[in-house]
């Protein structure tokens, strides 16, 4: 047993988070910033490790010398309290393999599912052998040796395989709402450390205003404008010039669903991280003049998607934003003849 665990101890995969010693959050990595999802599964992960490392390890040792009630019944207490792990496993197998599936990556959740169930079956096991120890030494010890391996194991896995993956591939978006719905299932011996808030930009109260709004060529009310902007056969997204979302229309049939989260928030943080760099590099020609527009089209679902980015500049030419225009284009590929004639 010692020497399964002293070569598990030898192991580099100790990623503790990084302490925020003052300086703002938006300069951390996600993992690092206190009360992020993964700041607090990595968390939890350490306060799992010790556990098996200053009690369960310790008083197994013991029990293996001298299988007394005493020595089984603190096993028996360190078992129990293992079971704690199962918030730790709930929320990543209920909350966040769902947005890996959402991407289309099952491998590493289907697999982590089945050995959570393994490590949620050997707690058991070895709780029930301990409850009603029967002198069987070997049974609880090899009960009790699997389930510190394993544990160990998906700690390595998590913090190497899943987390980065999960990092790479969520938006901050996806994020918020993992971080919302956790306290529902609760945490592992330990908790956020702190209340995760993604940086958000604001504007100025005074800059509402539920009268007219007078244009060029028009005056209309603020409800007016909201209603024919979600009336339009299209949807439309708004970023300014600092990169924050603004605006989007709110139609009943959006393309690609928007959550009220995302105003306020970097353009950046609301992609994938893979595809961030695609963004920027677009943001950055639209910034300096190199280009007015691109357009992309795709396949997505029962659709044929087109979708079109503008740089909106003002009347002196300068950088005012970016305008994303979606549409379904299907209906009018499939357009024939001529129609003069009400339907």
């Amino acid at each position: 047993m010692s020497e399964l665990i002293n070569n598990r101890e030898q192991q580099d995969h100790h990623n503790s988070p990084v302490q925020n010693t003052g300086g703002e959050t938006a300069h951390l990595k996600p993992e690092e910033q206190p009360g992020h999802p993964v700041h607090t599964f990595i968390r939890e992960n350490r306060a799992i490790d010790k556990h098996l490392r200053e009690r369960v390890k310790v008083h197994l040792e013991a029990f293996i010398q001298e299988d007394n009630v005493e020595n089984a019944y603190k096993l028996l207490e360190d078992c129990i309290l293992l079971l704690d792990l199962y918030k730790h496993y709930s929320r990543k197998e209920n909350l966040l393999f769902p947005y890996l599936e959402k991407y289309g990556i099952y491998g590493p959740t289907n697999n982590m599912w089945s050995i959570d169930d393994f490590i949620r079956d050997g707690i058991k096991d070895a709780r029930n052998l301990l409850s009603h120890y029967d002198g069987d030494k070997q049974k609880v010890t090899n009960a009790v040796r699997f389930i510190f391996n394993e544990i160990s194991a998906m700690i390595y896995r998590e913090e190497n395989i899943l987390f980065p993956m999960a990092l790479k591939n969520l938006t901050e978006d996806e994020w918020v709402k993992i971080d919302h719905e956790s306290d529902e299932i609760g945490f592992c011996l330990t908790g956020p450390e702190g209340e995760w808030k993604p940086e958000r930009k604001g504007i100025d109260g005074n800059a509402i205003s539920e009268g007219y709004i007078k244009m060029e060529t028009g005056i209309l009310s603020l409800k007016q404008l909201e209603l024919l902007f979600n009336h339009l056969p299209v949807d439309i997204t708004f970023i300014d010039h600092e990169d924050v979302v603004r605006y989007f229309s709110h139609g009943k049939e959006r393309i690609f669903a928007r959550t009220k989260a995302v105003i306020g928030r970097t353009v950046q943080n609301c992609h994938p991280p893979r595809s961030v760099h695609a963004v920027e590099e677009l943001l950055k020609d639209f910034k300096a003049g190199r280009k007015d527009s691109e357009d992309f089209w795709i396949k997505f679902r029962d659709k044929y998607v087109y979708i079109r980015y503008f740089a909106v500049r003002d009347e002196n030419g300068s950088y005012a934003g970016t305008l994303e225009f979606t549409q379904n284009i299907s209906p009018i590929q499939s357009i024939e003849g001529e129609k003069r004639i009400l339907s």
